[in-house]
């Protein structure tokens, strides 16, 4: 990843939608930047204006204000022509594939070239090596029908890349997809942007899918941008309810400690080794007990991610014995009475 090269520039940018009940903001006053190479995640609930919000970035929604600036230009001051130049460079792949059924696996990854007028010879060869990289060289005289939903995204990838661009938007890419056809597509896409050095912007609604594969995340909640930041940071310190909403476990697992009359705490595993007994651990040194309410966490190579909540102990000193000890650990910790 390019630290310093920016790919995109939103500047104020804002997307206001009229209609017979009024006026409707999607997108209120956003500014950012997504770095060249970076994979980046934009995030929000249903509704959150995080689509929207993408759709400005090839100019597939015009903004009402703002700049968006893509490579040092303008998008919204491009004339027609150059701006379908322009979009070769922005891919897009949506959770609906979006794929011609009438036509073969190959057929579909050469649309964009035919329609550029690339000569023919080459988009078969370009075709070939895009279905390569995905996996799926083999399916080439396939049609749609007779693949499954993850290979149909896959030759949707190979579709996207086949015009070498330098960005890749991905607008809820993996939500019609079981969790496992959902690692390996998330999966491809690290593969792709390490080898291929390309910038990956994700929409997604899943705090699951941005902690896997992305660098930086922006957190959406009505079209406003509430906060910015490396995942790590965002998971372990959320600020906002919005990403408090987000990263904390499934709702009817905090209902658990919805009670005001208890202590509670969060605790974040971004780092330590899996088989360390940190509960075990606590109770052996500091003698006293916490109730594990509920637990999101897993191994990835080893290494220990995730989150938990905790009941504290009701003796405020033996509370603070218990915080004390998590603090010396170095574990992340937020306190919580009701979400």
């Amino acid at each position: 990843m390019t630290e310093n090269t920016e790919i995109f520039r939103l500047e104020h940018v804002s997307k206001v939608f009229e209609n017979k009940n009024g006026r409707v903001t999607a997108v209120d006053d956003v500014s950012l930047s997504i770095r060249e190479g970076e994979i980046f995640g934009i995030i929000g609930m249903s509704g959150a204006g995080k689509s929207t919000l993408v759709r400005t970035l090839n100019r597939l929604e015009e903004v009402t204000k703002g700049k968006v600036i893509f490579d040092g230009r303008v998008l919204g001051e491009l004339p027609d022509k150059e701006l379908r130049q322009v979009r070769r460079s922005i891919a897009m792949i949506f959770q609906s594939f979006n794929l011609l059924m009438q036509k073969t696996v190959l057929e579909n990854v050469m649309l964009p070239m035919k329609i550029a007028k690339i000569p023919k010879k080459k988009q078969k060869e370009k075709a070939m090596e895009m279905l390569k990289i995905v996996g799926l060289e083999k399916r080439a005289k396939a049609y749609p029908a007779q693949l499954s939903g993850g290979q149909r995204q896959r030759v949707a990838i190979a579709r996207a890349l086949s015009m070498d661009p330098k960005v890749l938007l991905c607008d809820e890419a993996t939500s019609a997809l079981d969790p496992k056809i959902t690692g390996e597509i998330l999966e491809l896409l690290k593969e792709i942007n390490q080898k291929m050095k390309l910038t990956i912007v994700i929409i997604t609604h899943e705090m699951s899918v941005v902690e896997k594969i992305c660098h930086r995340v922006g957190i959406v909640d009505h079209g406003k941008l509430v906060e910015l930041g490396s995942v790590k940071e965002i998971f372990a310190r959320p600020k906002t309810d919005a990403a408090k909403h987000l990263v904390f476990p499934a709702k009817q697992d905090l209902n658990l400690f919805d009670r005001t009359d208890k202590r509670c705490i969060r605790l974040v595993f971004d780092g330590r080794a899996a088989n360390e007994s940190l509960i075990a651990n606590m109770v052996q040194d500091t003698g006293e007990k916490v109730n594990i309410l509920c637990a999101d966490t897993k191994s990835v190579g080893g290494i220990g991610f995730g989150q938990m909540i905790v009941e504290l102990p009701e003796k405020p000193e033996s509370a603070e014995r218990v915080l004390e000890y998590f603090k010396e650990a170095a574990i992340p910790v937020t306190e919580v009475t009701s979400l």
